[in-house]
């Protein structure tokens, strides 16, 4: 493994820097006041081609991982609430339509959704089903030339802006729990469709957005992928989106790292700059460290991904270990402000939030685990005398 940064990467990651500094925090004060992000923000990112999906002779197309984090942790550093909603559009609902959509689908909505002009988002989450992807209750009735769907979907990000949503329903409520559900790529400008904006406190400025679709008609072709098989094809799509996560909730920890040892550079106490008591400087090495070991991990995964191998225990390390040290830093660094830290202007507050809504996506910290063991005991049974590290394994689709 090369961990030098590409030349062709570093140079994209300078100019996002600039945009970000350009761009993103003078209007970070507006869109904060506002809750909201516009539409230009995704404009920008589009025509900056900060997305990782490309659009190349008629098809979508995929970006290295490395840059994809990259971009996602330097975009986190300075508002994991607006890294949230890039990472939904892309990495979650337009990868559903990039991973299971026709060649059809990519040439008709491809082309927008990489510029930003089409907004998308993904639905599967409802009341009474979150990590239990298999327990959600919306329907989709077949009739002649479609589907009609029924249902809430309960915390959707982006769904109140969004253009286009990637939409789980059980299209054959007979079939067994892993062929229950199905796949729609749903119009969320059509008739039947209500959007309620929740009142959240982490992620701020993206929405997070009640879905309701009452008697919402789907064309045939809207079907995305294969019938019955949505629940795999959800999982997917989360174990490709758990990479870009872990990127934002590294980012998260990052920025509040930099915020509070330049803090400590300046602040006095006691007629001495905190950074110069040794207790601070241990402190400071201690997760810096952290940072760079969960830094690693990702750009493991990204390595695995980029060479086409089994990326789905490195992925859920990444975010393991992510949120674990991020958790860490963020209350520290909150620790360091000392009660300006719970006022909601300030700049270190959203921090500990937006790590505490990090952990959920994309699976909790006990999924994570779960997938990890069960990752190492496929590859503990095949290899007993070796190490994991040792082995190379490839993704191998479900028959």
């Amino acid at each position: 493994m090369d961990f030098a940064i590409p030349a062709a990467i570093a140079e994209d990651l300078a100019r996002f820097k600039d945009f970000i500094k350009a761009y993103i925090i003078p209007s970070l004060p507006s869109w904060n006041r506002q809750r909201g992000l516009p539409p230009a923000f995704f404009h920008h990112m589009g025509e900056g081609g900060w997305f990782s999906l490309n659009f190349k002779d008629g098809r979508l197309t995929r970006e290295s991982a490395l840059k994809e984090v990259l971009v996602a942790e330097a975009l986190a550093a300075v508002s994991p609430g607006v890294a949230i909603a890039a990472l939904a559009h892309i990495d979650l609902g337009l990868m559903g339509m990039f991973l299971f959509g026709s060649q059809d689908h990519h040439r008709t909505y491809g082309p927008d959704a990489v510029r930003g002009k089409t907004v998308m988002c993904l639905g599967n989450t409802e009341n009474i089903a979150g990590s239990d992807v298999a327990g959600i209750s919306m329907t989709a009735e077949k009739i002649d030339g479609g589907w009609v769907l029924n249902g809430t979907k309960a915390y959707v990000t982006n769904g109140y802006i969004a253009d286009l949503g990637v939409i789980t329903a059980v299209s054959d409520p007979d079939a067994a729990r892993n062929s229950r559900l199905s796949m729609y790529l749903v119009d969320l400008n059509t008739e039947g469709v209500s959007r309620k904006k929740l009142n959240k406190q982490v992620w701020i400025p993206s929405d997070l957005t009640r879905l309701k679709l009452d008697n919402v008609f789907v064309p045939d072709d809207h079907l995305l992928g294969i019938r019955g098989r949505g629940l795999q094809q959800v999982l997917e799509i989360f174990t490709n989106s758990r990479v870009p996560i872990s990127a934002l909730t590294l980012g998260g920890a990052v920025g509040a790292f930099n915020l509070a040892v330049n803090h400590m550079q300046k602040r006095k106490i006691f007629g001495k700059k905190i950074i110069n008591y040794q207790a601070k400087a241990f402190e400071i090495s201690d997760y810096y460290a952290k940072i760079e070991s969960a830094r690693l991990m990702l750009w493991k995964a990204c390595w695995d991904f980029d060479q086409a191998d089994d990326f789905r225990q490195a992925a859920s390390m990444a975010k393991y270990l992510a949120v674990e040290i991020a958790r860490q830093v963020t209350v520290w660094a909150a620790d360091i402000f000392g009660a300006a830290s719970v006022v909601h202007e300030h700049p270190i507050h959203k921090y500990p939030m937006d790590t505490w809504g990090a952990s959920l996506g994309e699976g909790t910290q006990d999924v994570q685990k779960l997938i990890i063991f069960r990752e190492f005991m496929k590859r503990w049974r095949v290899n007993a005398d070796r190490l994991p590290h040792q082995t190379k394994s490839r993704l191998v689709p479900d028959p």
